[in-house]
């Protein structure tokens, strides 16, 4: 039977060298699905605009400020994503409940088959990923993920997501 390992090696130069290494080439690869299925959507649109509708989904009513705040865009590249989304009919803005100067965004169901499309592709990806690596593995990987995605991570129920 293994001992379990020494909780000090996984802090060595090269184990977080290779921890990083494997993060790289697996956002590559999810990038690479993405871009695939916008070129397959043909809208003309970047990553930075299925992200967001991702997000929307997620978050429906998510603003400006929160869309910046959880991509890590200026306030001014999202609003133009959110504009873009808007000029293809994939999302609508709307002013806030709360305050009538927010402005707030949600999907239109052109928006919505717009991220699924795409989305489904990740999905797919991901589910073979997780069950090679088992439900250990899936857990951990999650928390590790959540602690890199810091203040990122509330999901629409409020947990992390």
């Amino acid at each position: 039977m293994n001992a379990p390992a020494d909780p000090r090696l996984i802090l060595r130069e090269d184990e977080l060298d290779a921890g990083l290494e494997v993060l790289l080439l697996a956002e590559a690869s999810v990038w690479a699905a993405v871009d695939q299925g916008l070129e397959a959507q043909g809208f003309g649109l970047g990553r930075s605009h299925w992200r967001a509708a991702f997000l929307l989904r997620r978050r429906p009513g998510v603003g400006v400020q929160e869309l910046a705040h959880l991509t890590s865009l200026s306030k001014q590249a999202a609003s133009r994503i959110l504009v873009d989304l808007a000029a293809q009919g994939l999302v609508e803005k709307a002013s806030g409940e709360l305050d009538g100067r927010r402005r707030t965004a949600v999907l239109t169901a052109r928006g919505e088959a717009f991220e699924t499309a795409i989305g489904e592709r990740l999905r797919a990806q991901i589910a073979r990923a997780y069950r090679a690596a088992g439900l250990d593995g899936v857990a951990g990987a999650r928390r590790i993920l959540a602690a890199l995605a810091g203040g990122r991570t509330r999901s629409p129920g409020g947990g992390v997501g």
